[in-house]
């Protein structure tokens, strides 16, 4: 039998050349007991058997466990501040202070009554439960209060209707409070009681619905006798507390009493004392505090009073914490405190935080010092020096004379005289086209004609405020012809162009082509604090936050992610003016819009679209994230529209908006790779001016303006492919922009929202 024998073109393979790979044991060998960095960490890590990994997983369960009761047993007990727990009413038939008194049962435990303002509240002491329980109410109508509640309530109960559960103002409402970030709730329905026995079973089912939408998976419980309350009391009071992590890194305080002691000089300065429990952080007496609606306090001491309101009173034990309950009082001038007070801390002059928010701008600084006189004399010289002419001048004339002979060869010095041209005065003019060809045509198609009075319009039309409709019919078109033409404007035929959009600049590409953010910064920059690295100082100040905290002390540029509420359609146009909820601060400003992107260049948004998410950029006090943020309009009744939510992005005036004005114009006389181009420009140095700039059509094409035709703004320019005759050329401009100053603490109370009978949302009467 013959062998198979390979032919010529079998596959040869190279040899294994087995000289130059080692093993593990040959490398650890040669490096004379140097290890890798991930051997060196596996042998420093212990091996553990199943035994002790069982055993050291217990023990983390139970650390975990002891956290979470020692918690539990922190909040409403006689160790620390009472359970703070926050009353809304859903729906306009609930009756509120029905509800407010079912829970002040006196056979619970005992009740303390305080008044604070217009706003019901008690403190429930129950010995029994081991629980102490201060309630406070806040109707949904009043937005603000539920909102600046909510923020320092431990737990919100809201109650609804058996029938309808909540109507469209307590819908408003709680879309408001999920957006800034829920506490822990619980739900109770009031009224169940009161309806027939066969309907109580299928109220039951159709609110379990409807309660779904806004709350999946919780259950509602009954408040309507006194045995339901006390049911609903334990669930209070056993309930697992939700944290938010804009509150618990920083120390707040609900008060329980205000008194303001006017001073000797003046009875609009004084002392200002404050009596509450702090909660989250601990205080630093040398840091300000805020107060919300009214702006940064210095605190001139911290007092340590008794607990006045002791869940045993018969045994009254020292704080374990005085920290838990202590008087604040915030002043720049305070006389001496009451006696019998623990003195916690006294504020340091020395290391005292500043009330100065802004920076005080040098308008020398950068500048050239006043010259010596040395320098002066040195000048006088030099000028001496060079004011000297070389004349040809006839033999035999002297220098006086010489002085007397023009030079034939002079010529006219100097530049053309600059002009001054401000942008601002025409920023309307820029965001408005000519609507004469439209009203035209609204004339050939529609005709007028007359019809029979009625005395319901005449009642309507008094209502109607028609300027505000004229404004409000102005900013829809402004809107519209933004999302039709994007950034497009008219070039003024009154201003040549070179000197209107003298501080835009033309980019080879707006992601790629470079742009200094420390350029032609305004004035306003000098005014505010910036970081070096604001995510590394916003670590180091959450990790020493006892012994530093720097929070609303300083002024900067501060950056917020925000989404149109789906609710509000009305046009919000940028640096309109908006009230603004970033954490615990209420304040009034008027941004600027621009694109959420990773880009080092933004654009500019000029109205706050629905469709995708934004970012304001705003002058605000320093706020490190993470921190929600709500955004509300005024509107001319007075009322307070949520437009958008969201949460605090970074500090950053480095952050560049950059606006852009698109110019068009249209090709007359189109050859293969050249066109003239029109209506663009309406002389002959606007167009020498622009030339540097790229050019592109809406098509795709790319040009440039090759050179003038005429005088009036024609020009000839070419491009990278064949133009057709119904495409346009347009020429894009950019500059940078900066929000305005406008930052304002004081924020105005907005005219209470009611349930009307049609369900819908309308003003209180007499507060208009």
């Amino acid at each position: 039998m013959a062998a198979h024998r390979p032919g010529p073109l079998k596959q040869q393979n190279k040899a294994h050349k087995g000289g130059r790979h080692r093993g593990r044991g040959s490398a650890q060998r040669d490096g004379k007991g140097r290890l890798a960095l991930k051997t060196l960490s596996k042998k420093v890590r212990k091996e553990l058997s199943r035994v002790d990994q069982r055993h050291r997983a217990s023990q983390l369960r139970k650390q975990k466990k002891e956290a979470v009761l020692a918690e539990k047993r922190q909040l409403g007990g006689k160790d620390g501040p009472p359970h703070q727990v926050l009353v809304v009413p859903l729906h306009s038939r609930i009756s509120l202070p029905e509800a407010m008194q079912l829970l002040q049962d006196r056979d619970t435990g005992t009740v303390h009554l305080n008044e604070l303002g217009n706003t019901q509240s008690f403190m429930l002491l129950c010995p029994r439960l081991k629980h102490r329980w201060f309630f406070t109410s806040a109707r949904p109508g009043d937005l603000h209060t539920v909102l600046d509640m909510a923020k320092v309530a431990d737990t919100i109960l809201f109650l609804l209707d058996p029938l309808e559960g909540w109507d469209s103002t307590g819908d408003y409402c709680l879309s408001c409070l999920f957006a800034q970030g829920l506490p822990t709730y619980t739900l109770a329905v009031q009224g169940i009681s009161g309806l027939p026995l066969k309907k109580q079973i299928d109220a039951r089912k159709k609110l379990s619905k409807a309660v779904e939408k806004r709350f999946p998976h919780d259950k509602f419980l009954l408040l309507d006798t006194q045995q339901e309350a006390g049911m609903l009391l334990r669930q209070l009071a056993n309930q697992k507390q939700q944290h938010l992590a804009f509150r618990d890194r920083r120390a707040y305080l609900f008060a329980h009493a205000v008194d303001f002691v006017p001073s000797e000089e003046n009875n609009l300065v004084g002392t200002l004392k404050i009596s509450g429990y702090v909660r989250g952080q601990t205080v630093n007496v040398n840091r300000l505090l805020h107060i919300v609606g009214h702006g940064d306090f210095q605190m001139k001491q911290i007092d340590a009073p008794g607990d006045p309101f002791p869940l045993n009173p018969r045994r009254i034990k020292p704080q374990k914490d005085p920290d838990m309950a202590m008087e604040i009082c915030a002043t720049d001038t305070v006389d001496d405190m009451e006696e019998g007070l623990k003195v916690l801390m006294r504020a340091d002059p020395d290391r005292q935080e500043s009330l100065q928010a802004e920076v005080i701008p040098d308008p020398m600084e950068g500048e050239q010092t006043w010259p010596t006189e040395e320098e002066l004399s040195e000048a006088k010289d030099f000028l001496k020096e060079s004011s000297k002419v070389v004349k040809k001048v006839p033999k035999g004339t002297s220098s006086y004379q010489a002085e007397w002979i023009l030079d034939g060869g002079s010529q006219s010095g100097g530049e053309g005289d600059e002009y001054e041209y401000d942008d601002m005065e025409h920023e309307d003019f820029m965001e408005e086209e000519s609507q004469d060809e439209s009203s035209e045509e609204e004339e050939e198609e529609y005709e007028t004609m007359t019809v029979g009075e009625s005395v319901h319009d005449d009642l309507y039309d008094e209502k109607v405020d028609e300027e505000a409709e004229a404004k409000m019919l102005e900013k829809y078109k402004q809107e519209r012809l933004e999302e039709m033409f994007p950034d497009e404007v008219d070039t003024p035929r009154d201003v040549a162009a070179r000197i209107r959009f003298q501080k835009y600049r033309g980019l080879k590409s707006f992601r790629t082509s470079p742009w200094d953010p420390k350029e032609n910064l305004p004035q306003d920059y000098a005014r505010i604090f910036q970081f070096q690295n604001f995510t590394n100082t916003r670590k180091s100040i959450f990790k020493e936050i006892e012994e530093k905290e720097v929070e609303g002390a300083e002024m900067s540029v501060l950056n917020m992610v925000v989404r149109r509420d789906p609710g509000n359609t009305e046009p919000v146009k940028a640096k309109e003016e908006l009230i603004f909820h970033c954490g615990f601060r209420r304040f009034r400003a008027s941004p600027l819009f621009s694109q959420h992107t990773a880009a080092d260049k933004h654009k500019l948004q000029r109205f706050l679209t629905a469709d995708m998410a934004l970012v304001v950029t705003v002058y605000a006090p320093i706020t490190f994230p993470p921190a929600s943020v709500l955004l509300f309009k005024q509107k001319s009744n007075g009322m307070h529209s949520l437009i958008a939510t969201g949460h605090l992005m970074s500090v950053d005036p480095d952050r560049m908006v950059i606006k852009r004005v698109v110019l068009s114009g249209h090709p007359c006389k189109i050859f293969t790779k050249m066109a003239v181009v029109r209506y663009m420009f309406f002389n002959r140095e606007d167009v020498l001016w622009f030339k540097p700039v790229e050019l592109r059509t809406k098509w795709g094409r790319r040009g440039h303006i090759k050179e003038p035709l005429g005088t009036h703004g024609h020009m000839k320019c070419s491009f990278d492919g064949k133009l057709k005759s119904q495409d346009t050329v347009l020429m894009n401009l950019y500059k940078r922009v900066f929000p305005k100053w406008t930052y304002d603490p004081y924020v105005p109370e907005p005219v209470p929202w009611v349930q009307s009978e049609s369900s819908s949302i309308v003003p209180q009467e007499g507060m208009e």
